[in-house]
């Protein structure tokens, strides 16, 4: 046993919110969830009764055939009739052209119905995922969404491609195959049948065995889906190599992934033997059939012709293989279930922040912050202080408001408030006099535009990123945004211009650029609400310069909300608030707040850009 490993990444895999009770109980619920599954597919049902009738028809054709091989044993050549032999041998021809021809439609609409299956499942996480709030996002590892979206739904292609129609076919072939060896023999057909109830309990028993396998199987690749994503992203290669950790990291993934070979082991040799022991009766069960033929006519039985015995044999051969194929489905049926539990659980996840029914549209918007007595916490439970508590605030169409405060204050919840990446648990935040709650996201989208300290750019070129906010723009656009924050020249002199690929998140530029991309980008959405979170906290003085001049051109004639760290970049705001501990400690302008001597007196002393002046 291999010692227990500190992780080098020392990041806590935090697991999404469970879902509510009756959620639960209906994934643990195998029959509710199947139902559930079935579901998935009622879109398409057109085209699976036309892949019933393929299948059917392909069932019928194939049990014909032993029939015309039993005719030719006991009628056509005993009797020396060659054109009944001529016949029945071009009707086994023709039947299994069908049957092939039957069998390549049936793939086709199926595969054709599972794929879009596939993709209605894909869309559905993606489009919950892009429905949570942000906290749903702090609290959960990227690799851990990617793995669900990826490997869970990845997992169960096979499932809803071919599963569905493979139990169906199957179904029917072993329906039909009892019905014609009845016809032929009843009493071969009882001693044929006896060991199938204990082929189906040990297949249900392998089932149950996989699909536990298969939960800790998706849950291992999940933890090293989110170890790639973390540790193989530029900030993380960074991170490793300045650290010395990269042969850590190496060491740590390898024994992630050892973990998953054990499981992928255990995966697929469970109840492997006992499907074997399966198999193995089967295959010999035609040697038992000719002896127990022979034994009955020894002992004075009713005799069996030869053409019914091979037709017998031929029809239990067919019954077989689709038995052995319906069991082995059951059991991937029952470890498709774990996939499907897990994809369930997204899907089943609460929306904290939704769109009224009847959601107020503006089409203009002025501008008018207020926050009204807002409470904010992120755990509900009784006893955890509010991270803001009875914060009254009004900011006018057009003016400007500065929040500061120690790190752990409130700030950057605060800024996050107005857009609605997180709801208050108390009070209101209004524009306009509305309540944020009670308006349409776009409306909401297009009054407030967000700048923070973390820039995020898609690997993709300038243009593109530029036009993520506004996707009809025009170059003309484009370039007077990017002169307005004063990235254009820079862009320009790049050899692809706006044709350059930004590199992953943005790497290819510096962390000035970057903000003043960002800048360019939200002066092409041109909100009347302007939030800017800590956006020059973590640039050198002279960056932070050029940045703060494509702030103040942002800035102009806009609502603009500046969380602040460094206080040189707020002095000129019309209204300064200083919050200690979520609540609204002082406020005034830059003057009035020195000349107090208070807590942002002393923030400004302890400021190394900033001298108080008296």
């Amino acid at each position: 046993m291999r010692p227990e490993k500190p992780n080098p990444t020392a990041v806590t895999s935090i697991r999404p919110p469970s879902p509510s009770a009756d959620t639960t109980d209906a994934a643990d619920e195998p029959p509710r969830q199947v139902r559930r599954i079935l579901k998935l597919f009622r879109p398409y049902r057109g085209r699976l009764a036309v892949v019933g009738l393929l299948v059917a028809a392909s069932s019928l054709v194939s049990v014909a055939t032993p029939f015309l091989l039993k005719e030719i044993l006991d009628v056509a050549i005993p009797q020396g009739r060659t054109g009944l032999l001529s016949l029945l041998a071009l009707g086994m021809i023709v039947s299994a052209v069908l049957a092939g021809i039957f069998g390549v439609l049936q793939t086709l609409i199926s595969t054709t119905v599972g794929q879009r299956v596939m993709h209605d499942l894909r869309t559905a996480v993606y489009d919950r995922l892009q429905r949570m709030s942000l906290a749903f996002f702090t609290r959960t590892r990227t690799g851990e969404v990617q793995s669900r979206i990826a490997n869970d739904i990845g997992g169960m292609q096979a499932t809803v491609t071919s599963t569905a129609t493979s139990l169906v076919s199957n179904f029917t072939s072993v329906v039909a195959t009892i019905i014609a060896m009845i016809a032929l023999d009843w009493r071969l057909t009882v001693v044929s049948l006896l060991l199938l109830p204990v082929f189906v309990w040990i297949s249900r028993r392998v089932g149950d065995e996989r699909r536990r396998i298969t939960t800790q199987r998706q849950k291992q690749m999940a933890v090293m889906a989110a170890t790639v994503t973390e540790s193989l992203s530029v900030s993380g290669i960074l991170l490793g190599r300045t650290m010395g950790r990269a042969d850590s990291l190496t060491r740590a993934f390898s024994d992630e992934s050892d973990s998953l070979v054990d499981l992928e082991v255990r995966s697929s040799m469970a109840g492997r033997w006992r499907m074997a022991v399966i198999g193995i009766v089967m295959s010999a069960m035609p040697a038992f059939i000719y002896w127990a033929a022979g034994v009955t006519l020894q002992l004075g039985g009713p005799a069996v012709s030869l053409g019914t015995v091979v037709a017998f044999v031929s029809l239990q051969q067919g019954l077989f293989r689709p038995a052995v194929s319906l069991l082995s489905t059951g059991v991937q049926i029952q470890t498709s279930l774990a996939l499907f539990q897990r994809i369930f659980e997204y899907l089943d996840l609460p929306i904290d922040i939704t769109e009224r029914e009847n959601p107020v549209h503006l089409d203009q918007v002025k501008g008018e912050v207020r926050f009204e007595d807002v409470e904010f916490r992120y755990d509900q439970e009784d006893g955890v202080r509010p991270i803001l508590g009875g914060v009254d605030i009004t900011v006018p169409p057009g003016a400007s408001l500065a929040v500061v405060g120690p790190t752990g204050a409130g700030k950057s919840t605060l800024g996050h408030l107005v857009p609605r990446l997180y709801d208050v648990t108390g009070g209101r935040v209004t524009l306009d006099g509305i309540d944020v709650r009670d308006l349409d996201f776009d409306t909401l989208a297009r009054a407030v535009g967000v700048v923070s300290q973390e820039t995020y750019l898609f690997h993709a070129s300038v243009a593109d990123n530029l036009r993520f906010a506004k996707p009809d723009a025009t170059d003309e656009e484009l370039y007077a945004a990017a002169r307005a924050a004063q990235i254009h020249d820079h862009i320009a002199a790049l050899p692809d211009g706006y044709d350059t690929v930004v590199g992953e998140r943005g790497h290819r530029f510096s962390g000035g650029e970057k903000q003043r991309l960002a800048i360019a980008r939200t002066i092409l959405r041109d909100p009347p609400v302007l939030v800017l979170d800590e956006a020059t906290s973590a640039l050198d003085t002279g960056t932070e310069q050029a940045v703060q001049d494509a702030i103040d051109a942002l800035s102009a004639d806009r609502t603009t909300l500046t969380i602040a760290h460094r206080l040189s970049t707020v002095r000129s705001a019309d209204q300064i608030v200083v919050l200690d501990s979520g609540r609204v400690a002082e406020r005034g302008t830059h003057e009035e707040l020195l000349a107090q001597g208070g807590r942002y007196a002393e923030l400004v002393r302890k400021d190394a850009r900033l001298e108080p002046t008296r």
